[in-house]
């Protein structure tokens, strides 16, 4: 039920569902002078959630300071990867097909490959409502076995459905496994607050390495300040995501 509850949060925080709504509402109006207030609120909204400046200075509030691996002097037992739309599987083709967010993959593998972690422990069931059977976790082992990392050395979690999820399961694995081991958290910077916050709920204590960042050097060019650009949406779209889902969380006693 949470689970379906999220997806729903999820399409109403959306500023375009709010610019559809706006259009609609001026579309149903019947007085002109309504129709034009709703349509210059739509203008206006989609102008503001439009600007990647602001969108970037929103965004480089809530994600975490930028980690380098040569900044990470502990060699760590397990690394943790937290999935999440990274992968699917195509069917038709007989391949693996990668989505977002596939830092958390790659720069694992670099970490594995310095020999700065020992054994990897990816998370992830489905996060799709129409692929329920489609599960994250499996496929990215699959890709890792791929690129020569061996079988024992990975672990996997292929029941969780969302961030709370993952931090249950992850902590009923470790304690099994590797009790009070050095564990390294790597998911997504916009990501890393509501995650990090689920896992030291389930006792876990793990540094973080945030990946995937929306952000970077600020972009003073007059197109990035003054045109439009649909990335911005899509930032915000994910920034209203995670703020709001650790409000729910913090609310559900989650964090």
């Amino acid at each position: 039920m949470f689970f379906f509850f999220s997806k729903i949060l999820s399409f109403l925080f959306s500023p375009l569902s709010w610019i559809l709504a706006l259009l609609l509402f001026a579309l149903f109006k019947k007085k002109a002078k309504t129709k034009r207030k709703f349509l210059l609120t739509a203008i206006i909204v989609f102008l503001f959630f439009s600007n990647q400046f602001i969108a970037a200075e929103f965004m480089r509030m809530w994600e975490p300071a930028h980690i380098e691996a040569s900044d990470l002097n502990t060699q760590y037992d397990v690394a943790i990867v937290v999935g999440g739309g990274m992968v699917t599987y195509d069917a038709m083709h007989k391949d693996i097909t990668f989505r977002n967010n596939t830092d958390r993959i790659m720069k694992t593998i670099h970490l594995y490959n310095q020999g700065k972690v020992d054994k990897i422990l990816i998370s992830g069931g489905s996060g799709s409502l129409n692929y329920r059977n489609m599960l994250e976790a499996p496929l990215l082992k699959s890709y890792f076995i791929e690129n020569g990392i061996p079988s024992q050395d990975i672990w996997v979690d292929s029941v969780s459905y969302n961030t709370h999820e993952n931090a249950v399961q992850c902590a009923k694995i470790l304690n099994d496994s590797l009790p009070g081991g050095d564990y390294l958290l790597i998911t997504s910077a916009s990501h890393m607050r509501r995650t990090s916050a689920c896992f030291r709920e389930e006792g876990i204590v793990c540094d973080y390495y945030p990946v995937d960042f929306n952000t970077g050097k600020r972009n003073w060019f007059i197109i990035n300040l003054l045109i439009p650009n649909l990335e911005a949406l899509k930032m915000w779209k994910e920034l209203i995501h995670e703020v709001s889902g650790y409000i729910v969380y913090a609310i559900a006693g989650y964090l």
